[in-house]
């Protein structure tokens, strides 16, 4: 019981420090987007590399927060009977569309994005734009880190859900270690 409640400690610590981390990134994509309106609208001039890095901090928010939102409970759910149900037949439910809908998913876009991802690397590729960012490969990379942060909060989910439906208490687990972390 005791591994258990570390790794889901581990796993939960993980995402919500890069979840923090990245939730950053949104301030900095607002003030990108406030420049490339400013820039184009009242100095007549463009900047596509701007642009496109507005777009990469857009793709990067999203993938990487994903994690961070399932372990919050942010995504979104047809709860029409589930918000009625117990604790224990929301964890069962929790359970099985963990196990066989979104590790399913997460390896499925794992694997078909692999060589997708591996020939944007073999070549370097950068963008069709002329001054466009060169790093189409490290914004590809998300399609690969997404799913495995995602693997990871759905094992911490999938085991604290598990935990719920036997009846055992998951207070111990990094809820309260995290918020020990916050000020």
């Amino acid at each position: 019981m005791q591994i258990i409640s570390t790794l889901i400690g581990a796993i939960d610590r993980f995402t919500e420090v890069t979840g923090r981390i990245v939730s950053w990134l949104t301030l900095l994509m607002v003030g990108m987007v406030v420049a490339v309106v400013i820039m184009r609208y009242f100095l007549e001039l463009g900047s596509i590399a701007l642009q496109e890095s507005v777009t990469y901090l857009h793709a990067t928010v999203f993938m990487l927060g994903l994690a961070f939102t399932l372990k919050h409970g942010g995504h979104v759910r047809v709860d029409i009977f589930y918000r009625q149900f117990s604790a224990r037949r929301q964890a069962m439910v929790n359970l099985v569309g963990g196990i066989f809908f979104l590790m399913p998913v997460c390896l499925l876009i794992f694997i078909s994005s692999w060589d997708y991802v591996l020939s944007s690397w073999e070549i370097a590729e950068t963008s069709a734009e002329n001054n466009g960012l060169p790093f189409i490969y490290l914004l590809k990379t998300l399609m690969l880190i997404m799913p495995v942060t995602l693997i990871l909060q759905g094992i911490a989910e999938i085991l604290k859900s598990a935990l719920v439906v036997a009846g055992r208490d998951i207070s111990l687990t990094a809820a309260t270690e995290i918020q020990e972390l916050t000020p």
